[in-house]
């Protein structure tokens, strides 16, 4: 369906899985593609589970002009990480939420405003996260009251891929309407505000920028992409979603490693490829 048809203005797009590699680089068709996008008129915002200091090195590649949605909405600032919005967990919820996770075995992060939060320097993936953000977590011997006052997003982090997914179950039966409890990765486990989730990034650009939700494009990859797809008017599944979260897009692209959102954008959103 070519872009004139559906009238795109606004493009949302998902970061790790989507817009870059596995290895974290934007490729030349993406870095094109976002040119064409700006001389087609169609604005680009960007979303994560990453802080928004963690997509910093994405703002000027792009020229990104509008919101960074970072922490599954949890925090969105301007290109110049000046605060629009915050959403803090509720402090019993964070509280919980930490217990819960630590019952089912996973490690356990906390992202502030300001700073990452861990306990254990030698856990897993806390190197890798580390390369990717472009800055270190905070080590603290213990998480305090304080800390869990001010978290804005808690992680469970396990190799074990069935923990995460079964303690995504138990915990969002638990938490219920007081959290938002879904798989960023399949290693990752993010606990966040009822607010913070990126279905609700769509609300709030649509109100920002003006632009009704069914004229706004949403493209992801993992489980925290399907709120955004539910809430935009044309929603896209990178082809190395799960067959699951495909089934939440209204198309689905190529992966991330061949170019899929260089095409899907072409494809589907600009309309200069036939679908």
């Amino acid at each position: 369906m070519m872009s004139g048809q559906r009238d795109i203005r606004l493009l949302l797009s998902d970061v790790d899985g989507t817009l870059v590699t596995k290895d974290k680089t934007l490729t030349p068709a993406t870095l094109a593609v976002g040119r064409e996008l700006r001389e087609a008129g169609v604005a680009l915002a960007i979303t994560s589970s990453r802080p928004p200091r963690g997509l910093r090195m994405y703002v000027k590649p792009l020229d990104l002009k509008l919101a960074i949605a970072g922490l599954n909405g949890g925090l969105i600032v301007d290109p110049n990480f000046t605060v629009i919005e915050s959403h803090k967990l509720d402090l019993a919820t964070a509280k919980r939420a930490v217990e819960i996770l630590l019952d089912n075995g996973l490690g356990v992060w906390i992202y502030t405003q300001d700073d990452w939060l861990i306990t254990d320097a030698t856990g897993p993936h806390v190197s890798r996260e580390a390369w990717i953000l472009q800055f270190e977590a905070k080590i603290v011997p213990a998480f305090t009251e304080e800390h869990l006052s001010q978290a804005i997003k808690i992680v469970g982090v396990s190799d074990d891929h069935a923990r995460v997914a079964a303690c995504e179950a138990s915990a969002a039966k638990d938490l219920g309407d007081l959290a938002s409890v879904v798989r960023s990765e399949d290693h990752f486990l993010d606990v966040t505000s009822p607010e913070a989730n990126k279905g609700a990034v769509v609300g709030a650009l649509s109100r920002l920028l003006n632009i009704p939700p069914e004229r706004i494009a949403t493209i992801g990859d993992m489980p925290n992409d399907v709120s955004m797809f539910r809430k935009s008017g044309l929603s896209i599944a990178m082809g190395n979603a799960s067959d699951a979260v495909k089934a939440q897009a209204i198309e689905v692209t190529d992966t991330n490693e061949n170019d899929g959102f260089a095409k899907a954008i072409r494809k589907f959103v600009l309309g200069t490829v036939a679908a």
